[in-house]
């Protein structure tokens, strides 16, 4: 039996909107429990309390908010509109793993509506030339009917990588960006089209899934917090078309939000220097001034997660460097008028405030005042990231049980307390050096690999996909069958996957 692409679906419950209520409540009553255990001063209690109290009505708020966030759907008239749609691919590759490139390839050959064209620019990669992967790539792409330009490049950086792509399709509508290790769910392209029908509606964020989250406990608790977030604070901008960000991993933008900005995409400079980081935060930021920026929740992509420590560090550092130069283009060039502005300086606010709080409550009262905090003090963050984390358990994945994400939930004290030293630490260390502007990782090759070093430069070939003339062929490996979640019926499935995919 061949085995089924990754997949993965959301699923809405109210007893997960309960859920997230009830231990945000819990944690309010905490909190208040928590400031009169605490020999502040009235002053100091007053204005914790109406800190506290602001906190929480922003969260239930935004609970409220993401719940209502839904998927698009299509209606038969605008998916015949939709499919006429020229959808153009862009693969920017930078010292890429040959397993996770030829696993992102093939899931563009499995799409339910598959790409007009695929581009893909190898971006001066000083590891590898994937020459294999690309002579197997052109021959499956033509067999499929997929027109596709696969170019080698000197190094000018992801966003030149792109400009490649975008140069040599002039005829596209949407362009959809991808990740050079970005895997698709088979529904994903069709799925990230529908928000499109409406026109108001510019760019189109898709859901990321680590695909390595197994791997050790630094890339599990990376994708629950990582998918919290995307289902907590970015549906709830979703709901008011105002997302911020939109993922790396899969995009979807109308083609003139890009054209029209190309220039200034490529040339863009801070103090001087060229930015080369925070492409897909600019991309909205174009997107955002011209109507509506959504998620999509049916739209997965499953992407590698940093499964070292210093990977996530110098990860996390970039993304904090480009978020501050991009927070000034907000304040700057977004209207007043606009939801997206004010959402986007409360934000700040909130970062600020936390901040503060944290510190006042953890140094200077202890330091100063000799008056440590009540220990129930600790339980808010924690009953605040379960109540979030709950939208972590609204996924359903093809390759996990629901135990297994059970577990990872139960985590999220680990994630917390890593949010709040480590990552808020990075936040605003970020924010004081973002005249840095480099990439900062793959400069030595590719920093997490799938499949190991047996497989590289040997892609899987489909059977549906005739092998190149005189490239060799080899017999499939097998495993043990391996219980799989079916995403659609929920029914278990035993199949066997290629020694390459487990090992």
């Amino acid at each position: 039996m061949t085995p089924r692409p990754l997949a993965a679906h959301p699923h809405h419950s109210g007893t997960v909107l309960a859920g997230a209520i009830a231990l945000t409540a819990a944690a309010a009553w905490a909190a208040q429990h928590a400031i009169a255990a605490t020999h502040f001063g009235d002053a100091t209690r007053g204005r914790l309390g109406a800190v506290w109290a602001v906190t929480f009505v922003l969260l239930m708020a935004q609970t409220v908010m993401y719940h209502f966030d839904r998927p698009y759907r299509a209606t038969p008239r605008s998916a015949r509109r939709l499919a006429e749609l020229h959808v153009a691919v862009l693969v920017p590759v930078y010292n890429e793993d040959d397993g996770y490139l030829r696993l992102g390839l093939q899931s563009l050959l499995h799409q339910t509506r598959r790409p007009n064209s695929v581009h893909i620019v190898d971006d001066g990669s000083t590891s590898t030339e994937y020459g294999a992967v690309r002579q197997w790539w052109l021959a499956a792409a033509e067999s499929a009917g997929v027109r596709t330009t696969w170019r080698r490049v000197a190094n000018g950086g992801k966003r030149h990588a792109q400009g490649h792509g975008v140069r040599v399709s002039p005829e596209a509508d949407i362009y959809v960006t991808l990740d050079s290790d970005s895997c698709l769910a088979p529904n994903a392209i069709e799925e990230i089209l529908i928000p499109f029908r409406r026109r108001s509606v510019q760019s189109v964020a898709g859901i990321v899934l680590a695909t390595n989250h197994r791997a050790n406990l630094l890339a599990r608790i990376t994708d629950l917090w990582l998918l919290t977030g995307q289902l907590v604070d970015r549906s709830a901008l979703s709901t008011v078309g105002a997302v911020l960000v939109n993922s790396g991993p899969l995009a979807a933008y109308r083609a003139e939000v890009i054209r029209d900005n190309l220039d200034a995409y490529l040339g863009e400079t801070f103090r001087g220097r060229p930015v080369t980081m925070s492409d897909d935060s600019l991309l909205t930021l174009y997107a955002l001034l011209r109507g509506k920026t959504v998620q999509q929740p049916t739209a997965v992509v499953f992407s590698a997660m940093p499964e070292k420590f210093g990977h996530l560090c110098r990860m996390y550092l970039r993304w904090m460097r480009g978020s501050t130069i991009r927070s000034l283009w907000r304040m700057r060039y977004l209207p007043l008028e606009g939801v997206a502005y004010w959402i986007h300086l409360l934000r700040w606010f909130q970062v600020a405030l936390s901040t503060s709080v944290l510190v006042w409550l953890l140094v200077i009262e202890p330091l100063k005042y000799d008056n440590a905090p009540d220990a129930s003090f600790l339980l808010i963050p924690f009953l605040i990231g379960w109540a979030q984390g709950l939208r972590y358990l609204s996924i359903v994945r093809s390759d996990e049980r629901i135990r297994n994400r059970l577990v990872t939930w139960l985590l999220m004290p680990l994630a917390v307390v890593f949010a709040w030293t480590v990552l808020r630490f990075m936040r605003w260390y970020g924010a004081a050096t973002c005249a840095n502007t480099g990439w900062g990782t793959r400069q030595g090759g590719a920093e997490v690999s799938l499949g190991g070093e047996t497989t590289r430069g040997e892609p899987d070939i489909p059977a549906s996909v005739p092998a190149p003339s005189g490239f060799p062929v080899h017999p499939p490996r097998t495993a043990p069958p391996v219980a799989l979640l079916e995403p659609l019926t929920e029914t278990t499935l035993e199949l066997r996957i290629r020694r390459a995919d487990w090992e």
